[in-house]
This record gives C-alpha cells, sequence and structure tokens, in this order.
C-alpha cells in the first residue's frame, strides 16, 4: 500500500484562516501606525515654520512679507500647508479662502495662524497660532482660526 505525503484541503483551509486572522489584525495596526507617524512629521514641520516665522519676525519686526513657498518646507503626503495673516483671517473653516497671506502686500504682519490639512479623514488636522494656541481634530470643518471645536485634542 502506498502512502500519500501531503496536506489535506483541511489543513490547507485552516492555515488560510490563521493568516486571514492575522492579516486582519495587522494589516489596521500598520494602518494606524502610518497615520500617527504622518501626523507626528505634520506637527514637526509646523514647528519648523513656526521657528522660521519668528526668526523672519526677529530680523524684519513683522510676520509681514513671510512667504512659505521659498522656505524649502515639504509637507507630509496626505497632508498641505494653509499660512494666513492673523488679523484678517476669519472664524471660518481653513481652506474656505479666508483670510490674507503674510506675503500679501495689504497684510497686517502682526500675527499668524497656521493650519495643517490632511486629504486622509482618518487623521488629524492641525492649528497653530503665533499667540500659542496648538491643537488637532479628526474633523475638519471644526479647525478654525480661534480654535479645533468639539473633539479638540492639544498637541
Amino acid at each position: 500500500m502506498k502512502k500519500n505525503n501531503g496536506f489535506t484541503l483541511i489543513e490547507l483551509m485552516v492555515v488560510l484562516i490563521i493568516i486571514a486572522i492575522i492579516a486582519a489584525i495587522a494589516i489596521p495596526s500598520y494602518q494606524a501606525y502610518a497615520r500617527r507617524a504622518l501626523a507626528a512629521q505634520m506637527q514637526q514641520e509646523m514647528q519648523r515654520i513656526s521657528v522660521l516665522l519668528e526668526r523672519h519676525k526677529a530680523r524684519n519686526f513683522s510676520y509681514k512679507g513671510f512667504d512659505l513657498s521659498t522656505q524649502g518646507v515639504v509637507a507630509p503626503r496626505t497632508y498641505s500647508f494653509d499660512l494666513k495673516d492673523g488679523a484678517t483671517t476669519t472664524t471660518a473653516a481653513k481652506g474656505s479662502g479666508n483670510g490674507k497671506l503674510l506675503s500679501a502686500t495689504d497684510a497686517s504682519g502682526r500675527s499668524w495662524v497656521l493650519y495643517g490639512i490632511t486629504s486622509d479623514a482618518q487623521n488629524y488636522n492641525f492649528l497653530m497660532t503665533s499667540t500659542g494656541l496648538r491643537c488637532k481634530n479628526k474633523t475638519a470643518a471644526n479647525v478654525v482660526s480661534t480654535g479645533c471645536g468639539t473633539g479638540e485634542e492639544p498637541w
């Protein structure tokens, strides 16, 4: 009598089920890790922009004339920056076209509002101002120049 050396269909199915369970746990964990890494990178870049703004003010006695595009700052993947003059920015949500750029000739240059905007709905949108306000919120509509609204988290 000849012996068959191989796996049965049941054994193969059990292995596939175990691999599927491990993947179902590992993939969302990795995605959450990647989102946290992007958010941390965005916070770092926003703090770097803050330092550049303060350096500009120390040289020019005003934030006026600061142009973010010439500073070599690169936003992390899925993020973009929105830097506005603090005196001309209304409380409308970021990205709505309100407020003047600091490089505008009629900007006051006394304060600034920096938004970190994400295209990933499961990640944070950030706010940082020259007055020291720093907050984040996953709901983009809640992030306005005066705070991050309901669900706000400090950073």
